[in-house]
């Protein structure tokens, strides 16, 4: 059974530019860590939070849940939604990355400009129904280029 989680959580990376270097790092190591046990998903990042949903195994789920609740770029860390699914929204994405193009990032602008850059004004179903859209649009426009 698949089971989705949604959390949100404060970034405590300083802005800088070794910032893109470290989402990077954190892309590369969770691609690698949720492709072995069979999680996936979508990251959206800003200069303010974290959002993301998480796919798969609950246990493996679980799990990657607890490593980013340790990880100290994380602070305030918020489960919005935990639940089994019946199917995933992610599949093909081990971690996307929702605003790593010039057109994804200017969509999630728009987008946390109308939360105020606070995603505890999202529910679990709205947080994961903008990053699951902003997603296949980020997949359609790298198809297109």
């Amino acid at each position: 059974m698949i089971h989705r989680l949604v959390y949100y959580s404060r970034n405590r990376l300083t802005d800088g530019p070794l910032t893109a270097w470290i989402i990077k790092d954190i892309l590369s190591a969770s691609r690698a860590n949720n492709a072995r046990v069979g999680v996936t998903g979508a990251l959206m990042f800003n200069a303010g939070c974290f959002a993301q949903v998480l796919e798969g195994p609950q246990q493996a789920v679980e799990e990657t849940f607890e490593r980013i609740q340790q990880d100290e770029r994380h602070g305030d860390v918020s489960l919005l939604d935990f639940g089994p699914v019946g199917e995933p929204a992610f599949e093909t994405w081990s971690m996307g990355y929702v605003g790593g193009s010039e057109s994804g990032r200017t969509r999630f602008a728009g987008i946390a400009g109308e939360s105020g850059f606070n995603p505890s004004n999202f529910t679990g179903d709205r947080l994961f129904e903008t990053l699951h859209r902003l997603a296949l649009e980020e997949e359609e426009a790298a198809l297109a280029a």
